[in-house]
């Protein structure tokens, strides 16, 4: 074949930059995006937000007379610059006598005092921002204790393995075999030694840490207690040998078995239901997390009205004092500057389309959803991607994006915009029902059900079926276990 040249003619779909932006933005929650304007608008001179721009013209002002600032305040309206003596003429005689370490901040209105986060913006008297201790985590807490104790070398490194062995609740799961397992061949020891050591650890605070299992950890939570607390012999008979009658509250049959008095037994049952089960949960380093709602959904004149949250969005601006520098620019200065106009002007863009996507999705969720803000959850309506991402003309993955870590503030809580998403399960009337329905009825039977015939997945199963909805037992297993509802034979409770 002879090489030739041809000509073709075909569509193709770019990603521009500016887009690529308003995608990653839309995406981004609300501390994401906070995070990334400041980064911006810190390698962004012709960018601000509100906040540093009421504290910029008093300070170029001291620095510039001539400094215009048309979106605060005109060239009248701007305080002009006393001169040193003209201040030293009007001072008070009470000014001229004041100590030199006596300063406005002892002399504020009621209210204000020395410190006061609304005259120095959260921050101390050295200049520093107050910081938070460092939570403290499970590891660490044992880790000091241990080096605390009289504990050999070789001990303690034997220590330091079971510490590090230990899940988020302060059991070892895995047993002696894996500390064994983990120990440097240098530190080779026997499993009767690592026992020896991890009993040792147990008596650490929280008492019951390093535990195998549960019946363990509660034994030495009870060992730890003085011999003349009331039914300690007995609670610690109960945990040793009838813990399974124990969680199904059988205290009847616990007594015949233990040939114990009943009241007796409730007593010593009472005491170990105020023993922690999980004594590693109380030193969880994981940092709390505070949503701050995007969304706000009000029932006004009998209608769902929907609102962003003036206070999650971003105040960002142009500087309108290095937007008047361009026109007296020049040269590669004032290319780069328009440059940078032109990109604040895009984020700017690019922000308030977040801001009306996000306003869009959320109007027509709540349009879907109102009869669950209505009634609560059983009214939950099945909702996808798809549906909204019909109305709103938009793609499906748009509408992942905007409902991803968004939440909105309703009379019922708050909530992730994802939660108003659920797959729908048929009903005999041709309808169907939202998972989430479906859950809070599970729920709403499980909780009227008899403690001591609790109801099987297959009871469930068929009394959703005698309120017109097809679930397989399979289905009502799954649901139930996604709510950590334990199954009928761990729910049941003697009389």
């Amino acid at each position: 074949m002879k090489p030739g040249l041809q000509f073709r003619l075909h569509q193709q779909l770019t990603l521009t930059p500016q887009l690529q932006q308003a995608i990653r933005l839309l995406q981004l929650s609300q501390l994401e995006l906070e995070a990334e304007l400041r980064q911006i608008a810190e390698s962004n001179p012709l960018l601000e937000f509100a906040e540093d721009a009421e504290a910029e013209p008093e300070a170029e002002g001291e620095a510039d007379e001539g400094y215009e600032s048309p979106e605060f305040l005109s060239r009248e309206q701007q305080p002009t610059k006393a001169s040193k003596e003209d201040e030293e003429s009007t001072a008070t005689p009470s000014e001229e006598l004041a100590p030199e370490w006596e300063d406005d901040r002892f002399h504020g209105e009621a209210g204000d005092y020395a410190g006061s986060s609304s005259r120095t913006g959260g921050v101390d008297e050295d200049g520093f921002e107050p910081q938070n201790a460092a939570p403290e985590s499970l590891q660490q807490h044992l880790e000091w204790q241990l080096n605390l104790s009289q504990f050999s070398p070789r001990d303690h490194g034997i220590a330091m393995a079971i510490i590090h062995a230990l899940d988020e609740d302060g059991y070892l799961r895995d047993g002696v075999a894996a500390v064994e397992a983990a120990l440097p061949a240098q530190l080779h020891a026997s499993a009767e030694e690592i026992e020896a050591v991890r009993q040792r650890v147990q008596r650490f605070d929280p008492t019951g840490i390093a535990s195998l299992d549960l019946r363990d950890c509660l034994f030495c939570q009870l060992s730890q207690f003085s011999f003349e607390t009331p039914h300690r012999e007995l609670a610690i008979r109960i945990v040793n040998e009838e813990l399974e009658l124990l969680a199904r509250n059988d205290a009847a049959k616990i007594a015949r078995r233990l040939k114990a008095p009943e009241a007796d037994v409730a007593a010593a049952a009472a005491l170990i239901r105020s023993l922690d089960p999980r004594p590693g949960a109380a030193l969880d380093a994981t940092p709390v997390e505070y949503v701050a709602p995007d969304v706000y959904a009000r029932r006004e004149n009998g209608r769902w009205q929907v609102s962003l949250n003036p206070d999650a969005q971003p105040r960002l601006g142009l500087n309108q004092h290095y937007c008047n520098l361009i026109a007296r620019a020049r040269g590669d200065d004032a290319t780069w500057m328009k440059g940078q106009l032109q990109e604040a002007r895009w984020l700017l863009k690019s922000l308030q389309s977040r801001a009306e996507t996000l306003q869009k999705v959320a109007e027509v969720i709540v349009r879907r959803q109102s009869a669950f803000l209505d009634y609560g959850p059983e009214a939950m309506h099945p909702l996808v991607l798809r549906e909204v991402a019909e109305e709103v003309g938009m793609h499906e993955s748009t509408i992942s994006r905007v409902t991803t870590r968004k939440y909105m503030h309703t009379p019922r809580g708050t909530f992730e915009l994802k939660h108003f998403f659920s797959s729908g399960v048929a009903t005999e009337d041709g309808g169907s029902a939202s998972a989430t329905a479906i859950q809070a009825m599970l729920r709403k039977l499980i909780l009227a059900e008899d403690a001591r015939r609790p109801l099987s997945d297959q009871a469930l199963a068929e009394e959703l079926h005698r309120r017109g909805i097809q679930v397989a037992r399979r289905t009502v297993a799954k649901y139930r276990e996604a709510m950590r509802i334990p199954s009928s034979s761990e729910r049941i409770r003697a009389s």
